[in-house]
């Protein structure tokens, strides 16, 4: 396997595993609060959805729009979701800003769920309705980052494949540990994804514009490790500039 399909494989698996395991925080809420059956059925609904979602666009996007103009849109989308991920995992890392608390969030779900009356018998359409916006509102995420980097390298299936996995991924290791998601280290997690999506963004925008680059695809690898070096050197320097007690919101 060439080393971008290697890249973009394990980007889009850490992308599609942090945004699911938000989602299955919302879903543990629901059915454990409300009721498993409905909070599993709202989900797997929420995924078939979404992979409808891909089905449907990801060819038209591979097929019926030019390369060139593809990269730079794509890239250009990149730059901004990865801009956006590595710029909180800086701050988080830093000490500038509260990192996510997967076990308050959930203590939160479960404390609105508990206010809403429970359905005399049969389905629970709030533990339905929950878990399914959870799940499709972080899964649309999942999508466009699945669609913007499987139809940029025209490896639409690899990028589906790789978000499948997460989910699997997820999925089991949900059922395993239920609701003890804290220990995750998500935080660490969003830092790789956004370094390799910016790395991406770069490298397609440049495409797009007609960069070539010194050894194709091979300068994947090395913007990663160019924006992983600017990543850490950033965390440092706001660690130690830190005054005592400062958070951003």
């Amino acid at each position: 396997m060439r080393s971008a399909n290697i890249v973009l494989l394990v980007s889009v698996f850490l992308a599609s595993g942090v945004e699911m395991v938000e989602a299955l925080t919302i879903v543990v809420a629901a059915g454990a609060t409300r009721g498993w059956r409905s909070a599993l059925e709202g989900a797997g609904v929420a995924l078939v959805v979404l992979a409808g979602l891909v089905a449907a666009v990801g060819p038209a996007l591979v097929h019926y729009v030019p390369l060139n103009a593809l990269r730079i849109v794509v890239g250009g989308l990149l730059l901004v979701f990865g801009l956006q991920w590595l710029r909180k995992a800086v701050l988080r890392a830093g000490g500038l800003k509260a990192k996510h608390d997967e076990d308050a969030i959930y203590a939160e779900e479960v404390a609105q769920l508990s206010e809403v009356p429970r359905s005399a018998r049969g389905r629970d359409s709030t533990a339905f309705v929950v878990a399914f916006k959870g799940v499709f509102l972080e899964g649309l995420e999942v999508v466009v980052i699945v669609l913007t980097l499987g139809a940029a390298a025209h490896r639409l299936g690899l990028a589906a494949a790789g978000a499948g996995a997460a989910v699997v991924v997820v999925a089991i290791v949900g059922a395993i540990v239920s609701r003890h998601l804290a220990g995750i280290p998500e935080n660490a997690l969003k830092m790789v994804v956004g370094i390799m999506l910016v790395s991406f963004g770069t490298f397609w925008s440049g495409e797009g514009v007609g960069v070539r680059w010194p050894g194709s695809d091979l300068a994947i690898p090395v913007l990663v490790g160019v924006y992983g070096v600017v990543a850490w050197a950033s965390v440092n320097v706001l660690a130690r500039s830190r005054p005592t007690g400062v958070r951003v919101g």
